[in-house]
């Protein structure tokens, strides 16, 4: 599967592009501007790209209005088509935003609903009942999805609901040759149509990826050779920067060993769970880290680590934003240009040696070292070992551990390092280290 083996990179189209909140009715072809994107991303080392919604929508696209029709803030279907075409030009895949667990109420089938009541063939594609009242005063109670009336629950119980859903994705592969799907709130889907949709999709483009919304539980209800191939790592997430806050690295390699390590009652091994350090729904890493100096840390145990890695736009040069109550426009801001600095640098040296390490795409995990403050572990597949070692310390640490080999490459740095009854790590510090 391709995506084991990529770097993703998310974008946020309506905010990037500078959309207006609401959908304004008025054509206006901002996916151009996306465009001089790609080669900072390709630079950035990532060979894959997450856009979030860009279909139809009544305001921040995840309640859409009509599956089939690119955003007319972003521009139309032969827009989007060029802009995948770009990035498959550049060798860059491409993930959209699948928001099948609700609708907005403006989708075609809820308005017929609206209008015609009882009489509406499309009655049955939801959560509804005509003995009470919306919020809204349709006349009928329905479902919201998790209390957000706005959010219109589809009935993926309904085999017309599921018919019209893989129809739709059939057109989304042919329209625009997309490579795969992000299942949002994947944890609500109803699992018979996350089988349905896996066994679809394989017959529809070869590796075409499923990726998962889940935030907590045992993710094998969901990733599975049934169902999906990934789902997001809320887990790993929440333990990567906690654990950095509260100078406890316990708390993330003990989360690693528990999902990837060497024990027979490993959750995960052999999974590839999507990682981050951010996205759209929370607050940037670099608002949400105490210590600005464990910025490259954090994105140094998320390249180093099992799973693919994912970068949200603006998050590599350290943009900040918190997410505050009511609304996320502030997590989704819009940028005229990409920028480059120190950190993405770094980040982009992350990246490389990631793609270009089979250790550090496919090995396994074991933890050598661990204190509150330092922490290494090995990744190994194959005949190829790497040392992620990472000092969060302001002070120098002497690890004293037995590394297996007497040297090692910096595939960060291309220096070549010594092993002489440990390794000393420098303050603030992380170093891929490929054994000799």
């Amino acid at each position: 599967m391709w995506a084991e083996s990529s770097v993703f990179y998310q974008i946020y189209p309506l905010g990037l592009t500078g959309a207006p909140r609401q959908n304004d009715g008025i054509l206006t072809h901002r996916l151009e501007a996306i465009h001089p994107w790609l080669d900072h991303i390709t630079r950035l080392g990532a060979n894959a790209i997450y856009f979030s919604p860009v279909f139809e929508s009544d305001s921040h696209g995840y309640d859409t209005r009509d599956f089939r029709s690119i955003d007319c803030r972003l521009g139309d279907n032969r827009d989007f088509r060029r802009l995948v075409d770009k990035c498959h030009e550049k060798g860059i895949r491409v993930v959209i935003d699948a928001v099948f667990n609700h609708v907005g109420r403006n989708f075609g089938a809820f308005r017929d609903v609206r209008e015609k009541k009882w009489d509406s063939p499309c009655k049955d594609w939801f959560h509804l009942s005509f003995d009470g009242n919306s919020a809204y005063n349709d006349g009928f109670w329905y479902e919201g999805w998790e209390g957000h009336y706005e959010l219109v629950k589809l009935n993926l119980y309904n085999p017309a609901v599921v018919d019209y859903l893989l129809d739709t994705v059939r057109f989304w592969v042919r329209e625009f040759d997309i490579d795969g799907l992000r299942l949002d709130v994947a944890y609500a889907l109803n699992k018979d149509f996350l089988r349905t949709l896996r066994s679809f999709t394989e017959g529809l483009k070869p590796e075409f990826f499923l990726l998962g919304e889940t935030l907590h539980g045992d993710y094998n209800q969901w990733v599975n050779d049934g169902m999906l191939h990934s789902c997001t790592n809320y887990e790993c997430y929440k333990g990567l920067y906690s654990a950095l806050n509260s100078m406890n690295l316990f708390e993330i390699v003990h989360s690693l060993k528990r999902q990837f390590g060497p024990e027979p009652w490993t959750l995960y091994k052999g999974k590839h769970l999507f990682s981050f350090v951010d996205n759209h729904d929370v607050t940037r890493v670099a608002s949400i880290l105490q210590n600005a100096a464990h910025l490259p840390l954090i994105y140094g145990l998320l390249f180093g680590m099992p799973g693919i890695p994912c970068v949200y736009y603006g998050s590599e040069w350290g943009e900040k934003a918190m997410k505050t109550p009511g609304s996320d426009d502030n997590l989704r801001p819009f940028f005229d240009a990409p920028r480059w600095n120190g950190l993405t640098d770094t980040i982009a040296a992350m990246a490389r040696a990631h793609r270009e390490s089979k250790a550090l795409l496919w090995g396994d995990f074991r933890d050598l070292v661990l204190t509150n403050r330092q922490t290494v572990f090995r990744r190994q597949c194959g005949d190829e070992r790497v040392l992620v070692a990472v000092n969060a310390d302001d002070r120098p640490f002497f690890a004293r551990f037995d590394p297996g080999c007497a040297g090692a490459t910096d595939l960060l740095t291309g220096e070549r390092v010594s092993f002489s009854g440990g390794l000393e790590l420098k303050p603030y510090s992380v170093m891929y280290l490929r054994c000799e």
